[in-house]
């Protein structure tokens, strides 16, 4: 009884807080990309591969140069470099992109693990650098994703871009008669939204100082459920992404109080949570009539 009494005191203090906004921030800023870009009627499975190149770049820029700064830039960079290969295939090319996605991922897994081996001498993890460390509320990044989040939702819903980011999605054809340039529209969408998670995965990296391999841990997909639960508008997005942050922190505390309950069933929170939110926000929002198809 006193470990529960202790955890729910826990849970009400800025230090819990401050624990999940730094949880929730890959999350929010890969949704809110994700969602940018699926708005424009492009899916993006791709979340994963732009979360771990932007956390690779920022590792390596700061690492390098010890500049926080340089290395945010870096990140977004990273993550547009994917959006870009993606844009080429989906795009350009017409691929399919459900497997354009899925095959970004699997070779960000490989190449950062490749280019870690060629840099550093070693696979699993870069040197350790001065980063942006635990510290939440002297971040910059966490400042910069709530700046972002507030971006996201006036483009999407205030702006000429987002009116045709949005018609883009729902309506090529027309927009297309209406002298509106789809593929470009699709493009910039996706450039934009891929910045995003590049930013996002550079949170991973800087709040740990280093690069581990693989160290997206699935954020990618989460942030891809977080989109659909969220009906692809960046406000209940975020809000999902928060909710994530807050089961995820709130098992790290359970599994540290000693609650009495088995590990295992203390793990499947942010799981339950997940298939809660899916139940609840079911019908919040419909995908854009016209994702995943061509031009």
């Amino acid at each position: 009884m006193s470990g529960v009494l202790e955890l729910v005191g826990s849970l009400l203090t800025v230090a819990f807080l401050a624990q999940v906004v730094r949880i929730s921030v890959p999350y929010l800023l890969a949704a809110l990309g994700g969602a940018l870009c699926e708005r424009s009627g492009v899916v993006d499975l791709a979340l994963e591969a732009k979360l771990l190149c932007g956390a690779f770049a920022a590792a390596v820029v700061g690492h390098d140069t010890g500049s926080v700064a340089l290395a945010i830039v870096a990140g977004a960079a990273a993550g547009m470099a994917v959006g870009a290969v993606q844009a080429l295939w989906a795009i350009r090319l017409g691929a399919d992109q459900i497997v354009t996605g899925v095959a970004l991922n699997l070779a960000a897994y490989g190449l950062t693990r490749y280019l870690l081996q060629v840099r550093y001498g070693q696979g699993a993890n870069s040197p350790r650098f001065d980063g942006i460390g635990a510290e939440v509320w002297l971040s910059p990044l966490v400042w910069l994703a709530a700046l972002l989040t507030a971006g996201a939702i006036v483009v999407v819903g205030f702006t000429r871009l987002g009116l045709r980011l949005r018609a883009a999605g729902e309506r090529p054809d027309a927009t297309a008669a209406a002298g509106v340039p789809v593929g470009r529209t699709r493009l910039v969408a996706v450039l934009l939204g891929s910045a995003l998670a590049g930013v996002g995965g550079a949170q991973l990296s800087l709040s740990v100082n280093g690069f581990v391999a693989e160290m997206s841990a699935g954020r990618g997909y989460v942030a891809l459920a977080a989109v659909i639960m969220g009906g692809w508008r960046p406000a209940w997005v975020a809000a999902v992404c928060l909710a994530f942050g807050a089961a995820e922190a709130l098992q790290a505390r359970m599994q540290g109080a000693g609650t009495g309950l088995p590990p295992e069933l203390v793990r499947l929170l942010p799981y339950v949570v997940a298939l809660v939110l899916l139940a609840t926000l079911r019908g919040r929002g419909r995908p854009p009539a016209a994702l995943g198809r061509p031009e």
